[in-house]
């Protein structure tokens, strides 16, 4: 069985000559680099030098939120809770919820995966979920 890809197995520097290119054990132009104030593990190319972060080009980056709370949010909606209750509830801003939905949806596969196995979902909530992100991907305008 194949082996995903992980943060760190590869330059995510789009001009970099080894951009994509997954490091194999004899060649290690990706190492650990320390880690940011949040305590994320950051990642440096030897290549080009670019340094980037464990999250880097997933839903969590550069959000301040945990991650458990934003697939908690997630999971909320896919079971059929509206975005204003959530609002009140979680506290979150209706427009940062949206941006979560929005960018759910780009990273959909790796989501799908973490609502089957930590929330018991089933297929129809999660395609109920994914209904959803298409339907209110826009604000409509009254």
């Amino acid at each position: 069985m194949a082996k995903f890809a992980q943060v760190g197995d590869f330059c995510p520097n789009e001009t970099c000559p080894d951009y994509g290119k997954r490091q194999s054990d004899q060649q290690h132009n990706i190492s650990k680099y320390g880690k940011t104030r949040a305590g994320r593990q950051r990642y440096k190319c030897q290549t080009c030098g670019k340094t980037f972060t464990e999250t880097t080009g997933t839903l969590f980056y550069r959000r301040r939120t945990p991650k458990k709370e934003i697939i908690d949010t997630l999971a909320h909606i896919a079971e059929g809770n509206r975005i204003s209750s959530l609002e009140r509830v979680k506290g979150h801003k209706e427009d940062t919820i949206m941006d979560w939905i929005r960018e759910a949806g780009k990273h959909a596969e790796a989501i799908e995966e973490a609502l089957l196995a930590d929330y018991q979902l089933t297929r129809g909530q999660i395609d109920g979920l994914w209904a959803y992100v298409g339907n209110k991907g826009e604000k409509k305008l009254s």
